[in-house]
């Protein structure tokens, strides 16, 4: 098998890969794509999203460059993220996703009930 294809356990390439492809992150930097939002309102716009698991989803995005945290100066102090350049980058194959995602879903579910009379 060749290296670049065989997904070695310390590769590093393996811990981003779980950070960004996870739901929350793709759905957040959709939502950032639009315009810079503060943590309400996102929390808003991803309905189901734990207060929690948001803030560290957004805490990895930051961290990873792929999204930007700024204070704002209001009463009471405000925080507002956008997306960064490098996140911006993602929003192709991100998009290719949700586009197979959406022109595939009958066939996946059609597989998933053959499956589960199956089983």
């Amino acid at each position: 098998m060749d290296d670049k294809t065989h997904f070695h356990v310390d590769c590093p390439s393996r811990l981003l890969f779980e950070q960004i492809a996870d739901k929350w992150s793709i759905m957040i930097l959709t939502v950032l794509n639009e315009k810079p939002t503060r943590f309400n309102e996102l929390k808003r716009r991803l309905e189901g999203v734990s207060q929690k698991s948001l803030s560290m989803t957004l805490r990895r995005l930051e961290r990873n460059g792929l999204i930007q945290r700024q204070v704002l100066q209001t009463a009471p102090v405000a925080v507002e993220y956008s997306i960064s350049p490098l996140g911006l980058t993602l929003l192709e194959p991100f998009g290719a996703l949700y586009r197979w995602t959406c022109e595939n879903i009958q066939a996946v579910e059609s597989a998933r009930e053959s499956f589960d009379r199956r089983v």
